[in-house]
């Protein structure tokens, strides 16, 4: 593996406020893994933060998302430095931070060429402003990668989309609401919710998609972790809790083969919220199964 950079990008634009006048507590997750040794565990090379803007927790007339300035904003910020790390052969760790985040770094990638997405996530995040209960980009923002939405958040730059629909491969989602999951179905997506993921088996499906890579000749392929894809029992300090959910036996399943592999260009991991595990109990479990999981690909590569 290559020297591992860890990107601290601290943003809670993509969420509605949990109360009034509260801001969501995910901005504090880099600060709390540090707590807990994630970055002495991986001993990264470089570590960097990015403040985001304030948080407005105002809702855009154009796009119909919450804090779309300052996303757009942030997004290329984000941009340049994901881009930085890249060009100087890091890897990127990028620790969140809400999911919006996917968009400035998604936006990096298709400035350096064409790559795929394996989004993880328990939930599909492909749903248009109107269909969102939170007008929050956290819950849109496959959906605005793969260019859905008002071109302000869709096409910064002139990049849309960032990713193409079929390079995505959609896993982990546990919402079977029928309206919430027509969007995905109906797109060019590669779509396993937890039931179909268990029916064909881990291993067929991130095989499918490592062959998709492959076939597609694409430069890489970027992972998206959200916490809330694990099962709610082993990790419930997230925004939108869901029963079931995946055990850190199947994560690690998931996540191994795709951090072996030599085109993985990073990761990103959302939603753990600080606020909501006041003891770290579930925190120091996680941080245990990941850095785990990247120490040991970086001595099996």
């Amino acid at each position: 593996m290559k020297s591992i950079a860890i990107a601290e990008f601290p943003s809670n634009l993509g969420l509605k406020m949990p109360y009034p006048n509260h801001e969501p507590g995910v901005k504090k997750l880099p600060t709390w893994l540090k707590k807990f040794k994630f970055h002495e565990k991986l001993n990264p090379l470089i570590v960097r933060c990015i403040e985001p803007p304030s948080y407005s927790n105002i809702i855009d007339n154009d796009t119909g998302v919450r804090n779309s300035t300052e996303i757009i904003v942030y997004a290329q910020h984000q941009e340049k430095l994901i881009r930085s790390l890249l060009v100087a052969n890091h890897f990127p760790i990028v620790i969140g931070g809400d999911c919006s985040i996917l968009i400035g770094n998604m936006l990096a990638l298709k400035k350096m060429g064409t790559y795929g997405l394996f989004f993880l996530d328990g939930h599909t995040d492909f749903i248009w402003p109107e269909l969102s209960q939170t007008s929050g980009a956290a819950g849109m923002d496959l959906a605005i990668v793969s260019g859905h939405g008002n071109n302000k958040l869709t096409n910064i730059e002139n990049q849309k989309p960032y990713v193409y629909e079929e390079h995505i491969w959609c896993v982990g989602n546990r919402e079977y609401d029928e309206e919430y999951e027509k969007p995905v179905k109906n797109s060019a997506l590669s779509y396993y919710d937890l039931k179909r993921l268990r029916r064909v088996s881990i291993r067929k499906c991130v095989n499918a998609f490592l062959e998709m890579i492959k076939k597609k000749g694409l430069a890489g392929f970027w992972v998206h972790v959200d916490v809330d894809v694990l099962n709610d029992i082993v990790m419930p300090a997230v925004d939108s809790r869901t029963e079931d959910g995946l055990s850190y036996a199947e994560f690690s399943e998931i996540l191994r083969p795709l951090l072996l592999h030599p085109k993985i260009a990073g990761l990103e991991i959302t939603i753990l919220d600080p606020e909501l595990d006041p003891t770290g109990k579930y925190t120091k479990k996680f941080v245990s199964v990941f850095t785990d999981l990247i120490n040991s690909a970086k001595h099996e590569k």
